[in-house]
């Protein structure tokens, strides 16, 4: 045992017997460096042998030794300050997690205690819980007959609005519509009707033009200058067929489809529905026309918030018309979502107000050239009318009046030709072309127009000059403004001076501009 021990004293004595020096030495070293008598002393020693530049040389390795001594123990305190400063910051950090996950304790437990006073008080202040959970906003729960809290049966609804839809629609019984009406006579009931119920006067031919459009697209542009009726044309239309138009103002924030929709909220696991989302809803509960007012749609980028709709919108297909609401399926879910899917209602159109000033964004070609714009820059001439009462109209015997007059007044070949001679013509000399969009719109909006009363010429000319003209106005002006002039020639040549006013008078407004 002797022999292990002096063996264990020698072989691990080496080592700490080195590290001991290493530190003696270490501190010493640090000692010697600091030790400013010796420094003095050896001044002192040298002080009768030195003279001339040796002091010199001298006083510079003196000063540069004390920069040196000076450095080291400045690293040294900043180190140390920095240590401490680092433990003040995690230690505070700590306490500021641990006191926030103190309060959320307190708030849940006040929370619980809250519901559990509301609860006990419900059969003495004559609500019941629902009325109590509307006044307060709180969620109630109630006592069930063993005495165990149970959540309200309402609270597990994700869809708050659209299962009242569910309830308040459960026996709805359609109403008697007028399936007799011709489009000719719409027109001029809505016109009598504004004029005689809401003091609101329209041009004939802008109530045409409005309810042709509905033929073509789901999104219509009313634009033009303030106060000329844009909002107000959709909303007394809503009053003609007694279903109000639903007005969304689109604030300048607007950047995505939750401003349209709502969004599920995962802390609160409910889903923040949107007034335009229980109108969509609501809107397949039965076969009634509903209108959206987009306010002031270009206050906002429309292409950002409006972009699902407008790709939606676009499939040929209506069961294609699907939006995606939540991901996932709870067993009460509201009756009309399938898979957390919404399929848009084939009896909704999307009226859109634009006014083109400064504080808006510029409207692209994206978005127009899947809308109808309607100009509206003049106020309603005051007329006299007989007292005109609503309509009950059925939005499948508004589309099958549509779709006749698409059948019965197609777009003639002469002038599909022309048409035809007139995109060759605008390429040659403009770089554009018309598009296989605008040509379908145009062989849907113009036989419609048609329809309601108005002339095939009137119809290409205004489809020509908001579709196709309007485009002009991204080119440069100053290089295009002699072709202007050969272009409206060209437009007398092809459909006779008397006609495509719209068009030609657009075109002479755009030489104004250069």
């Amino acid at each position: 045992m002797d022999t292990i021990f002096k063996f264990l004293f020698e072989f691990l004595g080496q080592f700490f017997g080195s590290l001991w020096s290493i530190i003696v030495a270490l501190f010493s070293g640090i000692g010697e460096a600091f030790n400013f008598g010796k420094y003095v002393e050896i001044i002192q020693n040298y002080t009768t042998e030195l003279g001339g530049m040796s002091w010199v040389v001298a006083i510079v390795a003196i000063l540069i030794l004390a920069a040196v001594l000076a450095l080291i123990v400045f690293l040294i305190v900043m180190s140390v300050k920095k240590s401490f400063r680092f433990r003040k910051k995690a230690k505070d950090t700590r306490d500021l997690v641990q006191e926030v996950t103190s309060l959320n304790r307190e708030v849940m437990r006040l929370n619980l205690e809250k519901d559990k006073i509301l609860s006990m008080k419900v059969s003495q202040i004559g609500l019941n819980p629902n009325e109590i959970s509307e006044l307060t906003g709180a969620e109630i729960e109630t006592l069930n007959e063993n005495g165990d809290n149970q959540a309200d049966q309402g609270n597990d609804q994700r869809f708050f609005k659209l299962t009242q839809v569910d309830n308040k629609w459960a026996l709805y019984q359609p109403p008697v519509y007028d399936n007799q009406i011709t489009l000719p006579e719409i027109c001029e009931r809505f016109r009598n009707f504004a004029c005689s119920r809401l003091g609101l006067y329209y041009d004939i031919k802008i109530i045409r033009l409005f309810v042709s459009s509905f033929a073509s697209t789901r999104l219509i542009i009313l634009q033009g200058i303030s106060g000329t009726g844009k909002t107000s044309l959709p909303y007394a239309f809503g009053k003609f067929l007694q279903n109000d138009a639903v007005i969304t103002s689109i604030q300048p924030s607007w950047r995505d489809r939750s401003e349209l929709f709502g969004y599920f909220n995962e802390f609160t696991k409910r889903y923040n529905e949107t007034e335009l989302l229980r109108s969509m809803y609501e809107a397949t509960y039965n076969e009634n026309i509903y209108l959206v007012i987009l306010d002031e749609m270009n206050i906002a980028r429309v292409e950002y918030y409006f972009a699902e709709m407008l790709s939606i919108l676009e499939m040929p297909s209506r069961d294609e018309w699907i939006v995606d609401l939540v991901p996932n399926v709870w067993e009460n879910d509201p009756k009309h979502l399938h898979d957390g899917k919404l399929k848009l209602p084939e009896n909704m159109w999307y009226i859109g107000t634009a006014n083109n000033d400064d504080s808006t964004f510029a409207i692209t070609d994206k978005v127009y050239d899947r809308a109808m714009p309607i100009d509206i820059n003049t106020k309603g001439v005051v007329f006299e009318a007989p007292d005109t009462p609503p309509l009950s109209l059925n939005y499948k015997h508004l589309e099958e009046m549509l779709n006749y007059a698409k059948a019965n007044y197609k777009v003639s070949e002469a002038s599909l030709k022309k048409v035809e001679m007139l995109d060759d013509y605008v390429i040659e000399h403009f770089r554009l072309a018309f598009g296989n969009r605008i040509v379908k719109q145009l062989r849907e909006f113009v036989p419609a127009f048609v329809g309601c009363g108005g002339t095939e010429l009137d119809g290409l000319d205004y489809v020509l000059a908001r579709k196709v003209f309007r485009k002009f106005e991204s080119l440069n002006l100053s290089f295009i403004r002699d072709e202007i002039d050969g272009l409206c020639d060209y437009l007398d040549q092809l459909f006779g001076k008397e006609n495509m006013n719209e068009c030609k008078e657009y075109l002479h407004r755009l030489q104004k501009m250069i």
